[in-house]
């Protein structure tokens, strides 16, 4: 990743919101390129995530062809924000292929206004300032923290690495279950995120029938202000002095293995931090990656999504109680007048075509 790809990632209020935006995006641009891109040859000299998002996706649409003949063939596309291919790039290309009905599925399955907002945002200001028409009806699948097949997978992938401490130490593991952090002062607008990441927590411990103890931790914090907490690398050191030595690593809000999985949890957590503090056992839950329960998942979200023929979730129309963007409610209002044209074209369309939003940091 070079400069100018974290330059325009820091200087995006939507994701990051920072004082003086313009002038400090820059400079952690200039501080942090070397440093990420050190980070990024420590795993192999870039970011598995978009391999991963397309190997879900390719099986996405083979199964939606056989659950859904009707409408078959499905495709699917990638868009980034940052990187390529890039949102807008993406969007294009559906114009370019004459897509009629297209669904905007986050790949983030917790909403937060400073990920899938951030991409719903971007849709919206697209076509904001496109001057050809579209010839597409959009909805979106917007957040889907307790799906039963994303709570499945987490449940038996964390059963799996259990297995494989020792015996007489098994019970003992703590399992931290670590979610990307965000700056308070947009937790405190009343963002979505640490009540559906939490809701997330719930029912995979519900399906572990709670047989550990557990904790939700934050990680990736940036820049000067005051974010989420308690930080997982401040947690694992703090769990260390109280004698709890043996404990589990889950990336509860990430589906696919990137840096802050591959990097800060595997190699910066688990490995150096772990070896510094003294921690006896530390291991990490496989991510969703390819798994066949998953993308199984994602198939019947899209099918449940198209057989409801609903422009966006119920929660999506709600704005946060404080919220400062105007471009937020602009685009809410987009999707949300989707549903006209899906109430008027309902049944009438032959293919359906998937737009996955892929993560932000790619």
């Amino acid at each position: 990743m070079s400069m100018i790809f974290y330059c325009d990632f820091f200087s995006d209020k939507d994701l990051i919101p920072l004082p003086a935006q313009s002038k400090l995006a820059p400079w952690i641009a200039r501080r942090r390129t070397p440093k990420i891109q050190e980070q990024y040859k420590e795993i192999g000299g870039g970011s598995p995530i978009k391999k991963w998002t397309a190997l879900q996706g390719e099986g996405m649409v083979k199964l939606l062809d056989e659950m859904c003949p009707e409408s078959a063939p499905h495709k699917y596309y990638i868009g980034f924000r940052y990187a390529d291919p890039l949102t807008e790039d993406s969007i294009e290309q559906m114009e370019s292929d004459g897509i009629e009905r297209a669904i905007a599925f986050t790949q983030y399955p917790q909403y937060s206004c400073s990920t899938t907002g951030s991409s719903i945002n971007a849709i919206y200001k697209h076509y904001a300032k496109r001057k050809e028409s579209s010839g597409m009806t959009w909805s979106t699948i917007d957040r889907w923290p307790t799906q039963p097949s994303l709570v499945k997978v987490f449940a038996n992938h964390i059963k799996a690495e259990l297995e494989k401490f020792p015996d007489d130490v098994r019970d003992e593991v703590v399992i931290l279950f670590s979610a990307h952090s965000l700056p308070l002062k947009v937790v405190n607008r009343g963002d979505a995120y640490p009540t559906e990441v939490a809701a997330t927590v719930s029912r995979v411990m519900d399906e572990l029938g709670h047989s550990h103890t557990y904790r939700l931790v934050w990680q990736s914090k940036v820049g000067p202000l005051t974010w989420l907490g308690p930080q997982t690398d401040e947690v694992i050191e703090g769990l260390v002095k109280r004698g709890n030595k043996n404990m589990l690593l889950v990336p509860i809000a990430f589906t696919s293995d990137h840096i802050e999985t591959l990097y800060e949890l595997d190699i910066e957590y688990a490995s150096e931090l772990a070896t510094k503090v003294g921690v006896k056992n530390i291991r990490r839950a496989e991510s969703m990656n390819a798994s066949p329960v998953f993308i199984q998942g994602l198939a019947d979200l899209v099918k449940e999504h198209l057989d409801s023929n609903k422009a966006c979730s119920k929660q999506m129309s709600l704005r946060c109680p404080l919220c400062v963007n105007s471009t937020c409610g602009q685009a809410k209002e987009f999707f949300m007048n989707q549903q006209e044209l899906l109430d008027s074209t309902a049944g009438i369309y032959g293919q359906k075509k998937v737009m996955n939003l892929g993560k932000i940091n790619s």
